[in-house]
């Protein structure tokens, strides 16, 4: 445990965000000296659009691939007000529950093992922002391998058998400027256009089908006395079904402006496809097993709304087992938090995982 702890403290206290390429690459290194003290190897360093992603492959492609990533959504200079530290049976940080842990976590399982053949390890640097760089990497490992074992945070002490898929769009509006005071008749207003639109987006989702269509970051205008010419708003949407994701993304780029003058222009579409239990549900129930011969069982599964990287393997058809790192609470927020007491049962259970898989076909 003191071991592990330190690891997780190494990765934590290097700072990481995803739109920071310096802190990316500072971050990419501490994992790649941690990996290397524990497996003894280097690992490839793989820089795409100025991200770094960090390989290690045992025996050639095949097997099982554990995947995970170092970036996360907290700005540099998040350590002065969330600094590391350990208390009341919690450990407290800066992306350690999503996912510095479950990084240090996946490491010592397969640094445990006695031999590591068919075992490949991918962290990623760009998760959080939808793996723009690195979607072919993961994609291209992992048409190699049978499963995929993925170190993302648990939902609280369960694993994710189901992630929904995301889609994310930016709708745009131009208008026409003009003098709020002297003649606002003279403009278009790209603020009203696109409070039109917001009110038409947020009714495209479907509570039954578990679909979500959520209006977020939103700008507009340039001076408080001008009518604006330009606004813009990014959407979210989440599905479990890629039926869903084509309904929403039809409709968002059908889009039309409602007054006279105004544009619409619709950018974006699906970024991850679902991640379906049927790609889990075999992994699932070997997890299950496992944890009951390791006496830390029953071991429970949920769905949940959030994407990962895992939802692009179980896209193209590879058994996919998610939420295999932390368990805690508070992903991106204020209480981001690991539970240290489940950290070496967990790692055991991911060493059992990689070992029982490894060099297995499960196609």
């Amino acid at each position: 445990m003191p071991a592990l702890l330190g690891d997780i403290e190494r990765l934590v206290c290097c700072e990481s965000p995803s739109a920071d390429l310096a802190a990316v690459a500072r971050g990419a290194e501490v994992v790649a000296e941690v990996g290397a003290a524990l497996l003894g190897a280097q690992p490839e360093r793989i820089v795409l659009a100025g991200r770094t992603h960090l390989l290690w492959q045992f025996g050639g492609p095949g097997g099982v691939l554990v995947l995970g990533h170092h970036d996360t959504v907290w700005p540099v200079g998040s350590l002065a007000t969330h600094p590391f530290a350990v208390r009341d049976g919690k450990l407290f940080g800066p992306g350690c529950f999503d996912m510095k842990a479950g990084l240090a976590m996946a490491l010592r399982a397969v640094a445990a093992l006695p031999d590591r053949t068919g075992v490949t390890i991918l962290v990623t640097g760009d998760e959080e922002i939808g793996a723009p760089s690195s979607r072919e990497l993961i994609l291209e490992q992992a048409r190699g391998c049978a499963a995929v074992l993925v170190a993302e945070p648990a939902a609280g002490v369960a694993l994710k058998i189901a992630r929904k898929g995301v889609s994310q769009y930016r709708v745009q509006v131009r208008g026409r400027a003009a003098h709020a005071g002297l003649e606002p008749q003279n403009g278009v207003n790209a603020t009203i256009e696109l409070a039109h639109q917001i009110r038409a987006i947020a009714e495209l989702g479907d509570a039954a089908a578990g679909t979500t269509v959520t209006p977020t970051v939103m700008s507009a205008g340039t001076t408080e006395n001008t009518v604006p010419a330009e606004a813009v708003c990014a959407v979210d949407v989440r599905a479990f079904e890629p039926a869903e994701q084509d309904r929403i993304d039809s409709a968002m780029h059908a889009l039309r402006p409602v007054l006279d003058g105004a544009v619409v222009e619709v950018h974006g579409g699906p970024n991850r496809p679902p991640l379906s239990s049927v790609a889990s549900r075999a992994l699932f129930g070997r997890a299950q097993r496992l944890a009951e011969d390791l006496g830390i069982g029953p071991l429970t599964g949920v769905e949940v709304g959030g994407g990962s990287d895992g939802n692009l393997t179980a896209g193209i058809g590879i058994p996919t087992l998610d939420g295999l790192g932390a368990c805690g609470d508070g992903a991106h927020a204020d209480h981001e938090h690991v539970l240290v007491d489940e950290l070496p049962t967990r790692t055991a259970l991911f060493h059992a995982l990689v070992a029982e898989l490894r060099g297995k076909d499960l196609r």
